[in-house]
């Protein structure tokens, strides 16, 4: 059976937080979802996290909450292609994200569900953050210097429906700013691109080892050496 919505979660040693991004989801007044958790390497105890609500979700999601929860560990991809494991083994009709030290407000899935629903036409839906912490980030044209976050897209957000995400073959592993490109080659092939300006996401800016921190004390290289230690 095909969910409404596949829920991609990468995630790379953030057990401290993932279970909080896991039960927003299970938190959700709209029930037709799968998770996908891409585990990108986790050196931590990410996993031992992980189990209990994959192997008993019942006491944490109620009887017939969601489609249920899959883990799949990587090794080191990056978070480009984390999103595109997850969409590869997705069944959904639109794909969305949730990044691990984010959360979804309990109503996320249902506004959405309903929007997608009533304009079907729509091809990348996005935006509704509710930033907590700077409101500031690296712009991704000179990083050097930061932006509004009013002005940018942000990947956790998006909802893809799954011919455009086939169409365009996923995200590409850029340096910074998958997201952004992704948009701008959805909006090159014309796809149909609505923006929410709900805020349903939780957008955490507090982490220290978040790609957009780590851009900005060290730029774009820092991303290379972050994903290079942790490798």
């Amino acid at each position: 059976m095909m969910p409404f919505f596949s829920i991609i979660l990468p995630t790379f040693n953030r057990a401290h937080l993932i279970s909080g991004a896991i039960e927003s989801v299970l938190r959700q007044t709209f029930n037709d979802w799968e998770l996908l958790i891409i585990d990108d390497g986790s050196r931590d105890n990410t996993f031992e996290i992980i189990r209990p609500f994959i192997l008993n979700p019942s006491p944490y999601q109620g009887e017939g909450r969601g489609r249920g929860i899959r883990y799949h560990f990587a090794h080191n991809l990056g978070l480009a292609m984390a999103r595109n494991t997850g969409i590869q083994m997705s069944r959904g009709k639109y794909i969305t994200f949730l990044d691990s030290d984010d959360e979804y407000l309990p109503e996320h899935l249902q506004f959405r569900a309903e929007f997608l629903k009533a304009h079907p036409d729509i091809e990348l839906l996005q935006g509704g953050v509710e930033v907590i912490g700077p409101n500031m980030v690296a712009d991704k044209h000179d990083p050097s210097k930061l932006v509004p976050i009013s002005e940018c897209v942000i990947g956790g957000t998006f909802v893809i429906r799954r011919d455009l995400a086939e169409r365009l073959e996923g995200f590409r592993d850029v340096p910074y700013g998958d997201d952004a490109d992704f948009f701008a080659r959805a909006e090159d092939a014309g796809a149909i691109i609505h923006k929410i300006n709900v805020p349903t996401y939780r957008y955490n800016r507090l982490e220290p080892d978040s790609l957009c921190a780590i851009v900005e004390r060290e730029g774009v290289e820092g991303i290379t050496k972050f994903r290079g230690i942790h490798g």
